[in-house]
């Protein structure tokens, strides 16, 4: 097997040629310029790899995954099997994300057999494990133990993913920040139950996913606060999380019928366009004659106005006036919020700035600009800039008409995604089938594409369990017309239904400054006082 040589630099350039190996940027997030890591190359797969590992399970392949881009001087291989094999024992599949037929033509990606039901468990128990590995031999022959504190934001499913998979493990603390009342009471049950004193349940007050992501922005920036707690990301900016999801899109393909495999579109539901980049990667991987990127978003669209029309941001955006306001919204309030977002069915991918989005430009500016590195990062520092001060940035025609040539992009609304789980639980001949909104909003996309294109297999990507979103899937399939549906009995897993009689751990701060505080005093030994209650589901 030839090892690979890969190094990571910054979309930004603010290292100028500096490179960083893959260790430095699993600890480091976000780099230092407030740019994200990137590969410095893009490795492929061998010309027979369908045939070679036609009958790899998921473990395997996620190591020939990995192994391309995670030099054997950094993790040995035999290490790095072990880490992928500890990491997905914990799913109630062998599969890990099997494909479920719901259509001639169609297939569901379920992300959601992991320990939280989500399709973050996938790269946030290997995530959880590698800070765990690099951290147990760094403080191997250490006079004074390395700590880490891991920081993250949450729109939901994150959180509970990071926990999770962090939960336990020596010389780490994780805080999840997450924005108060805008995540279901599933979700933040899952987070605020979990009793290991390790972990750090965040409650911002009069926030909403994009400022909590703000604030985690600004504390990595921070290079003394930063350097002082050691700070750890688990959000997508972590390059390592993006790689990790890379394999799910591999074992895919490999699980379709052989005649399908060299036409593929996958559907993704987005929301801070991690996901989607994944695939990206993966595609560049497999090198496949045909692979289409779907990106579905909700009505907070404008990643999908970006690929649309070539401007992207929040400027000039009022999506409180898109459509009827969504009064209460799985625990959401209407969004009042100045950022403008707007809380929808499918509150996951409420966020208006993507930060992965960020990476994905970088190459369409490297693609459309001189093809130097150095140039393609000097025009994205020129968009972030931009975007910055006016709140949105032309990205020119050029960036437009090359992103189409990977991707197309569907806006859903709230509407839409209701009606879509009530059209998935009337299936006949290959339900009924429950989903989630989120994977609502990528069926419904995936069905307008459909319309115009009947080639090849479509791929649709579930994100989470039903149950992780009561209020949606109740509205949808509500008593009157669905007398035969029962929430409980039908959707609820048991580890859900125990959690109605457990106590909750929650901070409640505001903002910046009480999430500064909060780290400052945890750090220093003062006591845990998280205001404990009741679950309520």
């Amino acid at each position: 097997m030839s090892d690979s040589n890969i190094r990571y630099f910054s979309t930004r350039g603010g290292g100028g040629e500096e490179t960083l190996g893959f260790e430095e940027v699993v600890f480091g997030g976000l780099a230092p310029d407030g740019g994200l890591y990137v590969p410095t190359s893009l490795p492929t797969f061998p010309n027979d790899w369908q045939t070679t590992w036609a009958d790899y399970d998921f473990k395997q392949l996620a190591f020939e995954v990995m192994s391309r881009f995670i030099p054997s001087s950094c993790i040995p291989h035999a290490d790095l099997q072990s880490l992928i094999d500890s990491s997905y024992s914990t799913f109630k599949t062998p599969l890990v994300t099997p494909l479920r037929q719901v259509g001639d033509s169609t297939w569901v990606l379920e992300l959601f057999h992991g320990p939280t039901l989500a399709f973050k468990d996938v790269a946030l128990q290997f995530l959880g494990n590698l800070f765990s590995y690099f951290l147990s031999r760094r403080n191997k022959d250490a006079p004074t133990p390395e700590h880490l504190t891991v920081l993250g934001a949450t729109s939901g499913d994150t959180g509970s993913a990071a926990i999770y998979g962090l939960r336990g493990k020596p010389h780490i603390s994780c805080f999840i920040l997450y924005p108060e009342g805008r995540v279901s009471p599933i979700q933040q049950a899952q987070m605020t139950t979990v009793e290991d004193k390790n972990i750090f349940c965040v409650s911002v007050a009069n926030s909403d996913f994009d400022a909590c992501q703000t604030v985690v922005k600004t504390l990595f920036s921070d290079n003394d606060f930063n350097n002082k707690h050691r700070l750890g990301a688990v959000n997508s900016i972590n390059f390592a999380r993006i790689l990790a999801q890379i394999t799910y899109y591999v074992s895919a393909v490999l699980q379709l019928p052989k005649e399908k495999r060299d036409n593929v579109k996958f559907v993704v539901p987005s929301g801070n366009f991690g996901d989607a980049l994944a695939g990206w990667y993966a595609s560049k991987l497999m090198r496949l004659p045909s692979v289409k990127m779907v990106i579905a978003t909700n009505e907070n669209d404008t990643v999908a106005q970006a690929l649309k029309t070539g401007r992207y941001g929040r400027g000039g955006l009022d999506l409180s006036e898109q459509a009827n306001e969504t009064a209460v919204v799985n625990g959401s309030s209407d969004g009042k919020q100045s950022s403008k977002v707007k809380a929808t069915h499918s509150p996951a991918m409420d966020i208006l700035l993507s930060s992965n989005f960020e990476r994905l430009l970088f190459y369409l500016a490297q693609e459309t600009g001189d093809g130097s590195r150095a140039g393609a990062q000097a025009t994205l520092r020129g968009w972030m800039d931009e975007l910055k001060r006016n709140g949105t940035v032309d990205l020119g025609n050029a960036v437009k008409e090359a992103a189409s040539k990977d991707f197309v992009a569907e806006a859903v609304s709230d509407d839409e995604t209701l009606e879509e789980i009530r059209q998935y639980y009337k299936l006949e001949k290959y339900g009924p089938y429950v989903v989630d909104p989120h994977t609502a909003v990528g069926l419904y996309g995936l069905r307008s594409q459909q319309k115009t294109d009947h080639s090849g297999a479509w791929v649709s990507l579930s994100t989470a369990h039903p149950a992780k979103f009561s209020s949606a899937v109740e509205k949808a399939l509500d008593k009157a017309t669905f007398s035969d549906f029962d929430f409980r009995r039908d959707v609820m897993p048991e580890e859900f239904k125990k959690m109605e009689t457990m106590k909750q751990r929650i901070h409640r701060v505001d903002g910046e400054d009480g999430v500064r505080q909060l780290i400052e005093k945890v750090q220093r030994g003062d006591d845990n006082e998280s205001h404990e209650h009741p679950a309520s589901l």
